[in-house]
């Protein structure tokens, strides 16, 4: 039956862990045994991994219950705005502070379109509502 460590190890797993079982070609699975065990990870480990960032890509996806309301969505709106304001106040400050030999340069001429389109942004959101 094995050693007592052993079995409070297996029920410990048991109540912590669940298998997830996959089929996939040979050759898949010993590629990626393979490039695991180059990179020195846990097989276990990447398919979690894999796994969680699935999920968050797809709750990113998935309107959220907090914004059911007209008034949730505005609120989170005025977030956004808030947010926005923020960026481009740090952004004009960035631009404002490149220095007088390098206004009309590529890098000057970058941040003062950023400036732009983040107030062209504002602008269209701010009609929303």
């Amino acid at each position: 039956m094995g050693t007592a460590a052993t079995q409070a190890k297996q029920r410990w797993n048991a109540e912590h862990y669940t298998q997830v079982k996959v089929s996939v070609s040979p050759t898949l699975a010993a590629t990626f045994k393979s490039v695991c065990g180059e990179a020195n990870v846990s097989m276990a480990e990447e398919i979690a991994q894999f796994m969680t960032e699935y999920i968050k890509a797809e709750k990113m996806h998935k309107p959220q219950a907090k914004y059911k309301t007209k008034r949730q969505r505005r609120t989170g709106m005025k977030a956004v705005m808030r947010q926005l304001e923020e960026i481009r106040t740090a952004e004009e400050q960035s631009r404002d502070n490149i220095p007088e030999n390098l206004r009309g340069s590529s890098v000057y001429d970058t941040a003062d379109e950023c400036v732009s389109m983040l107030e062209e942004a504002m602008e269209i959101l701010g009609s929303i509502y």
